[in-house]
């Protein structure tokens, strides 16, 4: 992995001072005598380089930064480029709502090249014509209302096979991040390839070889993407894979083009030799959508690209946000026993719950809220670009600052929440009362993103996050193994327990709802 060394250093300053120098020429002189948010002290030209070459996690290391000052937001410098850091509520609604539009574009890097194809999907692109295109589709065609009412067997049929597969494993303890991962990229496979396994299906639920494999790609991926990677600021840099970034994501994206590839090319010609007549699935909408002359809207590339970008974005957040709640409600018995009443009052033992119960389950509503508060998937939301020099709090902000949301310190913030650093759910009951999706108005905690560039299919993973919870609480009585480690991990990108939670699954329903008859 990356070291420190006399002579990295002494390359870099030298990339800096020749970026320093060309952009005095080309851009004029900088605008000095603006106050920037509070910066720890800066080294002449690198900025905050050396204290970033260093840390072991990126990600924690902001986070430290900005709580270090406690003002809510920071700023730190890499060579000539400024990250701003927030933590504060009504700071990120500035910047999500008030300057919405100033602040909807994305830097440019490594990754985000990568796995977009050249930024040709929804979330990775820069503000543009491309983005706005994807954006509508994806609007429109994938979480409108009646688009989800139009995929809702697929994911029904998603909760049948859950109970089943650990029903199947009921003998012997359950990774319960291994079934909370693949319960999202099931649904999201149905959704998009109508499909629930991309090889051979197993009798018991569970994934095969190529699901673990595609499982394995999306949470690759997804540690690689908005990393921090020292190419991200160092453009120049690109291709030397000075911190191993680059084939760790490379990596990725060819276990997904093997996987997805051929299922892509295959429907496409399908469609093109009249084969296929129904559209069944995400994939078909795509291939088969028009532009005013009667031709294809979407290119092989483009269809290929959001693919991809829709497994990264459906599967994380569900998972990591359900096996933090298991791991609380496990440790504190007295919650676990609330939620499983509930469930019983609002389904009872005789069916399975089902996407129209969601609205009455207040407090597994309100479990899952405090999940993303306390345990969020990420330091950081996707970063933000300002468009223009702007001003927030009083600070100034120049074009072109990379703008990182704090979902970690947004959550953890002890102006906004008592005991920030405990699980209680009690503190969401009113909201979770009147709202389904898991999302804060007044950003107190960050789910699926804010303003016109975050996650459109907040209630989609709305859905699917109340549905893996409330059929985990109403299909089983958990019995944890050994002591439970309530600890996280942190090293890269990823805020996932420390190690994988694991419990005993005993069935609480009769036979026939798992399945076995």
């Amino acid at each position: 992995m990356f070291g420190v060394t006399t002579e990295l250093l002494t390359t870099l300053f030298a990339i800096t001072l020749t970026f320093f120098i060309i952009s005095r020429f080309v851009f004029g002189p900088f605008r000095g005598g603006k106050k920037l948010p509070p910066s720890p002290r800066q080294w002449p030209l690198l900025g905050n380089l050396p204290e970033y070459l260093k840390a072991k996690s990126k990600g924690r290391w902001l986070c430290d930064v900005l709580e270090g000052f406690d003002k809510g937001i920071a700023c730190v410098r890499i060579g000539s480029a400024h990250l701003i850091l927030v933590s504060c509520p009504k700071i990120v609604l500035q910047i999500v709502k008030e300057q919405d539009a100033i602040f909807a574009s994305r830097p440019k890097n490594m990754s985000s090249a990568l796995f977009s194809r050249n930024y040709l999907t929804a979330v990775f692109p820069p503000h543009g014509d491309q983005w706005k295109k994807m954006r509508k589709i994806l609007t429109s065609e994938y979480i409108s209302p009646a688009r989800l009412r139009w995929f809702h067997d697929k994911r029904n049929s998603e909760a049948d096979n859950l109970v089943k597969w650990i029903y199947n494993l009921h003998d012997r303890p359950v990774n319960l991040r291994t079934v909370s991962r693949h319960y999202g990229a099931n649904v999201t496979r149905k959704m998009v390839f109508g499909r629930r396994y991309l090889g051979e299906a197993r009798a018991d639920g569970g994934p095969g070889t190529l699901e673990e494999e595609q499982v394995m790609a999306i949470f690759q991926s997804l540690d690689y993407s908005f990393s921090f990677a020292i190419s991200d600021f160092f453009p120049i840099l690109t291709g030397l894979d000075l911190d191993g970034q680059e084939k760790q994501a490379k990596e990725a994206f060819a276990m997904f083009n093997r996987l997805h590839d051929p299922i892509i090319e295959e429907r496409i010609r399908k469609w093109r030799n009249g084969d296929v007549e129904k559209v069944d699935d995400f994939l078909d909408i795509m291939i088969t959508l028009k532009d005013s002359y009667g031709k294809p809207l979407l290119s092989t590339e483009e269809i290929k690209a959001q693919v991809i970008e829709i497994f990264m974005a459906s599967t994380d957040n569900v998972a990591n946000s359900v096996e933090w709640v298991l791991a609380e409600l496990l440790s504190q018995p007295e919650l676990m026993r609330k939620a499983v009443k509930e469930v019983d009052e609002v389904v009872g033992k005789e069916r399975l719950v089902q996407e129209s119960d969601i609205p009455n389950l207040h407090f597994l509503n309100a479990c899952a809220r405090e999940s993303f508060r306390l345990h969020p998937t990420a330091y950081f939301i996707p970063p933000h670009v300002a468009m223009a020099d702007t001003t927030v709090a009083g600070y100034f902000i120049p074009k072109g600052s990379q703008v990182n949301l704090s979902r970690f310190g947004v959550g953890r913030n002890p102006k906004v929440w008592d005991d920030p650093l405990v699980f209680k759910p009690e503190r969401h009951m009113k909201e979770a009362s009147t709202m389904p999706v898991l999302t804060d108005l007044n950003a107190r905690f960050i789910s699926f993103g804010l303003g016109r560039r975050g996650c459109v299919a907040g209630n989609l993973g709305s859905l699917m996050t109340m549905m893996l919870l409330a059929l985990l609480v109403q299909g089983f009585d958990w019995e944890g193994e050994g002591s439970l480690d309530l600890m996280q991990t942190g090293d890269h990108t990823c805020l996932a327990l420390a190690k994988p939670l694991e419990a005993k699954a005993n069935p609480r329903l009769p036979p026939h709802l798992y399945g076995t008859t």
